[in-house]
């Protein structure tokens, strides 16, 4: 096989593909981002349309709905990133203390189930359930009290956001845990249980020290997904009753570009998170690197 710089020749072909589709999806749709900086006329096109510079990002935080959009997108992003580290470390932790393997299969196949289901099967599985015919519902009827419709009560839509949201992906993020305790050496659980310490002792000094690593890494690089609060769960599962708290910067830029015709506006929000988006992920590389020796490149 011929080398070209050092490197076989059919790597390079190997990689061609994937280049290709990198270059046609990733890059040349890049320079739609000068929509953001015009005053976009389809029928102009962008090398015709007239140029505003900042105007749509002025106008953008001018809006009513702007900031509650960006407060939501916020508490949201965050509620899912804290619950998506401690449910799935204290479920890999008690899963870990089963000694049925045969259990501990089942169970781990159960958890990890809703992670392959799209969040349009999803948000049919939650509507059913906290609908107003649902199962939720038919609980609180059987104790007497009176059907609630809760998909269309703002002041709980977050938490059912973030709770479903858990309720998806907690049983796979488990998963990193679980390789993480595969490595604790053994002989310290021996060692503290002959010092006379319980199963939670042996959790609380062997497993936990263990794990805190993993826990910082993961905890550090999910700072890069604050903006990203979820668009095809919060777009299948949110009504207008309930904009004022679960609307986020995705599906308000969707509503602003694809349904009320703004395109420059829509263009506009979606730069200016993604620029901090990148500042975010740039910023968790950082303190990866400090405080848990991760690099990437």
């Amino acid at each position: 096989m011929k080398r070209l710089g050092g490197v076989q020749k059919h790597y390079y072909l190997m990689l061609l593909p994937g280049m290709v589709w990198l270059v046609m999806f990733s890059i040349v749709p890049m320079f739609g981002i000068i929509m953001a900086f015009q005053n976009y006329n389809p029928g102009q096109g962008l090398l015709r349309s007239e140029w505003v510079g900042l105007e749509n990002f002025k106008y953008m935080f001018q809006l009513n709905d702007s900031i509650p959009v960006l407060i939501n997108t916020f508490i949201i992003a965050v509620g899912k990133i804290v619950f998506n580290l401690l449910v799935p470390l204290i479920f890999a932790i008690l899963l870990n203390e089963l000694r049925s393997m045969r259990y501990k299969k089942w169970v781990q196949t159960v958890v990890y189930l809703p992670h392959f289901l799209s969040w349009v099967i999803m948000a049919t599985i939650v509507i059913g359930i906290f609908g107003y015919y649902g199962v939720a519902n038919t609980v609180v009827k059987a104790f007497g009290g009176h059907p609630q419709l809760f998909m269309a009560d703002a002041g709980i839509f977050r938490q059912i956001v973030i709770g479903t949201d858990v309720w998806k992906e907690f049983g796979y993020n488990a998963i990193i845990f679980l390789a993480a305790l595969t490595g604790v050496n053994l002989n310290l659980y021996e060692a503290a249980a002959i010092d006379g310490a319980n199963r939670w002792r042996l959790i609380w000094h062997v497993t936990l020290p263990a794990l805190s690593t993993t826990v910082v890494l993961l905890g550090v690089l999910s700072l890069g997904n604050v903006l990203n609060a979820g668009f095809d769960q919060v777009y299948n599962l949110y009504n207008p009753l309930v904009y004022s708290t679960g609307d986020i910067l995705d599906t308000w830029v969707y509503r602003l570009g694809l349904q009320n015709l703004q395109f420059s506006l829509a263009t506009a929000a979606g730069l200016f998170k993604s620029v901090i988006s990148f500042v975010l992920i740039y910023v968790s590389y950082r303190l990866a690197y400090r405080f848990a020796d991760y690099t990437v490149f």
